[in-house]
């Protein structure tokens, strides 16, 4: 495949940002990730535990922490961003929003938030509700 000189200077620059924006990021390593180890961050009844977060070999990045949310509450305002997010519950009822339209799901029931669609999630339950959040591609987007 054959590049003018023009095409190379506009692709040279957005490989090596993308190159550094990867390297900038810590090579995610294979191991067990045990929940017990987790330091816990409280604030106003919820839980947050930061599990993983960095690139994969491919540069991809991933980033994975779960949440223990009180009934009646939200982690925070509706919002949107760059990066694809899925939530994965283990116990309660969440509700979540998704460009506007509301859905209730439980446990073992997923939610993929596509990139910059506004969302926002809440627990709807009598109880406290566990799930793990995915976060896809750069926050940085």
């Amino acid at each position: 495949m054959d590049y003018s000189r023009r095409e190379l200077c506009v692709l040279l620059p957005a490989l090596f940002a993308a190159h550094a924006r990867a390297a900038a990021d810590e090579t995610l390593p294979s191991k067990v990730y045990l929940f017990e180890s987790l330091p816990a961050k409280t604030s106003d009844g919820n839980t947050f535990r930061e599990i993983l977060q960095g690139v994969t070999h491919e540069g991809y990045h991933l980033e994975l922490h779960e949440t223990d949310l009180a009934p009646d509450s939200m982690p925070h305002p509706p919002h949107h961003h760059a990066h694809e997010e899925m939530f994965l519950i283990r116990e309660g009822t969440l509700e979540v929003t998704i460009s506007g339209q509301s859905s209730k799901f439980g446990p073992g029931s997923v939610a993929y938030i596509a990139s910059n669609v506004e969302h926002g999630i809440r627990n709807v339950g009598s109880t406290h509700a566990q799930y793990f959040v995915l976060e896809m591609g750069s926050q940085n987007e």
